[in-house]
């Protein structure tokens, strides 16, 4: 059995790699990447490496052949992800590939997320190419709150625009943990998970508990969505991207990041990483 990862070099990718080889064989592994160079490392290990480039179509369907269950993990070009994903799934057909798992978004049929769009689509895409699929509905990560976290600690603030929208995000370790069983047991009848962590928080609670890590006070300053979008800009991040984060905090002020459901705890086996966890890891890290 072949079970193939794309995008095998991000963060979630070398995380689902890595959940893999702790339970199968690493020979049973195939890393799918942009960059061969960038993935001597699994080739150390033991783990296949192939040439996979969404934008390269001719590299698709070559590195599909002989793979029994294939993780497309969702592009990181927004705005370019459904002819992306039409690609994968197109050579994924002509590589007779039985299986596949997708990393989609929660509630992707129904979310007023922005980003909701594109994964509603590839969703539609792979229920029509024929495939048997799982379709893992990752909410947010923990970590999309943290990626600056020195800098919150050291101003004492943590920004957003998500009020006291409750979020039930979770870390990139239990999604990736998730995917790998969901590869292992390639469940049958084309599941649909819904994946949030086991306990919500608001951003201000997020900023106590960095506060009680730390040993500091950090405040939760709440922004308008405008406001919020130009202190972003500010900080020199590109504008898709910013539009992203602030149309995430605005959704959760309406229920977009949180769900009731307990799909991902069911399938690692145990509650996911709480923020304070994933906080102390990163500290210590």
């Amino acid at each position: 059995m072949k079970i193939a990862v794309t995008g095998a070099t991000g963060q979630l990718g070398t995380l689902v790699i890595q959940a893999l080889s702790q339970q199968i064989p690493t020979k049973n592994i195939i890393a799918l990447v942009r960059d061969t160079h960038k993935a001597e490392h699994f080739a150390d290990q033991g783990i296949e490496v192939r040439l996979f480039d969404y934008n390269q179509i001719e590299t698709l369907q070559p590195a599909l052949e002989g793979v029994d269950r294939l993780l497309l993990i969702s592009g990181s070009e927004v705005g370019q992800r459904v002819p992306q994903h039409q690609a994968v799934i197109s050579a994924a057909v002509k590589a007779s590939v039985p299986y596949v798992a997708y990393t989609s978004l929660l509630h992707a049929d129904t979310s007023a997320l922005g980003l909701a769009t594109e994964h509603k689509a590839t969703e539609e895409i792979i229920q029509n190419s024929g495939l048997a699929y799982a379709f893992l509905r990752n909410n947010w990560y923990i970590e999309n709150y943290l990626g600056n976290l020195a800098h919150i600690v050291s101003e004492g603030k943590l920004y957003g625009a998500a009020g006291i929208g409750r979020i039930r995000a979770a870390s990139r370790q239990d999604y990736a943990q998730a995917a790998a069983n969901v590869l292992i047991n390639a469940p049958s009848n084309n599941p649909t998970y819904e994946l949030a962590g086991s306990a919500a928080f608001t951003l201000s609670e997020l900023a106590q508990t960095i506060s009680t890590v730390y040993n500091t006070t950090v405040e939760y300053i709440n922004l308008t969505a405008t406001d919020y979008s130009h202190a972003l800009s500010e900080a020199g991040l590109p504008q898709g991207l910013v539009d992203v984060i602030v149309d995430a905090d605005v959704q959760a002020t309406f229920g977009g990041m949180y769900s009731e459901s307990d799909d991902l705890s069911t399938l690692i086996g145990h509650e996911t990483m709480s923020p304070e966890q994933l906080i102390t890891q990163l500290k210590t890290a």
